[in-house]
């Protein structure tokens, strides 16, 4: 008899734990608050309205957001069609399911305020309609290249990162810049896994996010920003793996020591700061030699850098002794 095994992302997300909760401390520690935790886990959006006492929350309607495309990024390959990128995505906040966008429906984007702290000229929060008016707004076509191995290619509307920075008058001494996210007890169900290390936090050099592709984006397919994938403002490194692309932005904050983000918390073996895209290293758990395509699923090759080594590769050539790619 022939038995196919399932590599470990075809299974089915809202039947498993992950296995890198399993093997971390704070798994102990979340398992034992009873099955509460576990029935969040499995990212079923009924469960997620029904444990925060709750009604579906309604549609969302999304707004259009036109901006003149940047033809200077080329992803190379067709855009993936709007509905396979809005109803495939990792939120964990919302629930391990890939299938989140009906519970994170009840994410309130409207007013919304993003924290400028740190090191900084003048600490400060903006409303995102104040940042919006001072900055100018470009649709890029980007690849997008999850470390779990499946990708997709995205038109973001929004605006290079660096007109930010500009914006928060940072100091000379601020090597480092920390993004944490939305923690919303009242609309997000997945804050309940205990055993992660909430808020959702990333960090990137001040080279990296003064970097041209560096992109914060607030509308995707020529409309504001599906709540699922990171809405009102997410950050968007193309030449990274999506892990880093912080959604639902709420505080930018300028450092110099090194954030330490989420997913190193959990499990610094697996994911790394840097966390660039390259087929040469594998996951410890799976190869990252190839991605498959949202949509189409078709298999190609990964590409070093996900394919923007021009822009970006000279960033890193006196970091050798650095681990880049896990």
């Amino acid at each position: 008899m022939f038995i196919r095994r399932r590599r470990g992302w075809e299974i089915p997300e809202g039947e498993t734990t992950p296995e890198y909760v399993m093997m971390t401390r704070r798994a102990v520690a979340g398992f034992t608050l009873g099955a509460g935790a576990a029935v969040v886990a499995s990212g079923g959006p009924a469960r997620a309205w029904s444990l925060l006492g709750g009604a579906k929350p309604a549609p969302v309607v999304l707004k259009p957001l036109t901006a003149p495309r940047n033809a200077r990024y080329d992803a190379g390959r067709p855009i993936t069609a709007e509905g396979e990128a809005t109803t495939y995505n990792n939120y964990y906040e919302f629930g391990l399911s890939k299938s989140v966008y009906d519970a994170a429906a009840a994410l309130k984007t409207d007013p919304w305020n993003v924290e400028i702290a740190g090191m900084v000229k003048t600490p400060r929060t903006i409303g995102l309609e104040d940042l919006l008016k001072q900055v100018t707004l470009e649709e890029r076509v980007y690849r997008h290249r999850c470390v779990e191995t499946w990708a997709m290619t995205v038109p973001w509307v929004g605006f290079p990162l660096s007109a930010l920075v500009k914006l928060a008058e940072p100091l000379g001494s601020a090597t480092y810049v920390k993004f944490t996210t939305l923690m919303d007890t009242k609309t997000m169900p997945g804050l309940r896994q205990s055993w992660y290390p909430w808020p959702y936090t990333e960090g990137l050099t001040m080279q990296e996010a003064m970097n041209e592709l560096t992109f914060l984006s607030v509308g995707m397919y020529g409309k504001t920003i599906p709540p699922q994938d990171g809405a009102p403002i997410r950050l968007t490194v193309p030449w990274k793996y999506g892990f880093k692309s912080a959604k639902s932005i709420v505080k930018v904050e300028f450092t110099d020591q090194r954030p330490v983000s989420f997913w190193q918390q959990l499990q610094d073996s697996e994911y790394g700061f840097w966390a660039n895209v390259n087929p040469e290293v594998p996951h410890p758990r799976w190869s990252q030699a190839e991605e498959r395509l949202l949509g189409t699923g078709e298999t190609v090759p990964t590409k070093i850098w996900n394919g923007y080594g021009e822009y970006v590769a000279a960033m890193y050539a006196d970091k050798t002794k650095e681990r880049l790619f896990a």
